[in-house]
C-alpha cells in the first residue's frame, strides 16, 4: 500500500485566554485540528495589542513554502504585511542573465553583410 504525502498548511493555532486571543503561526498537517498537533512553531501573532504584534521566523517559513506548504488567508495577509512573501518571491524567481548581442547574432540586413 502506497502512502500519499500529507499536505502541510501554515496556519494560526489559538493559545490565548478567553476573550484575549493570541495565536501561534504553525506548520501543521492539514488533517489535524486547529489547536491540535503541529510540526513546528513559525512565529506568533497578537491581534489585540496596539499595534498588532507579530514575531516570525522568516527562514523557516520560506523553507516550508519551498517544500509545498499552503497558507491560510489570514497567515498570507500577515506574511505579506511583514514582507516575508516579497522575500520568498525574490528568492523563488531565477535571475535572468543579460543577453549580449554579438556580430553573429545581429539581425539580417545590417551593415556587416557584404
Amino acid at each position: 500500500m502506497r502512502r500519499r504525502g500529507t499536505m502541510v498548511r501554515i496556519r494560526l493555532a489559538r493559545v490565548g485566554k478567553k476573550k484575549k486571543p493570541f495565536y501561534r503561526i504553525v506548520a501543521a498537517d492539514s488533517r489535524s485540528p486547529r489547536d491540535g498537533k503541529f510540526i513546528e512553531i513559525l512565529g506568533s501573532y497578537s491581534p489585540i495589542s496596539e499595534p498588532e504584534v507579530t514575531s516570525l521566523k522568516p527562514e523557516r517559513i520560506i523553507y516550508w513554502l519551498e517544500h509545498g506548504a499552503q497558507m491560510t488567508e489570514r497567515v498570507r495577509a500577515i506574511l505579506k504585511k511583514e514582507g516575508v512573501l516579497k522575500r520568498w518571491k525574490k528568492e523563488e524567481a531565477p535571475e535572468e542573465p543579460e543577453k549580449v548581442e554579438t556580430e553573429e547574432e545581429s539581425p539580417p540586413g545590417s551593415a556587416s553583410e557584404g
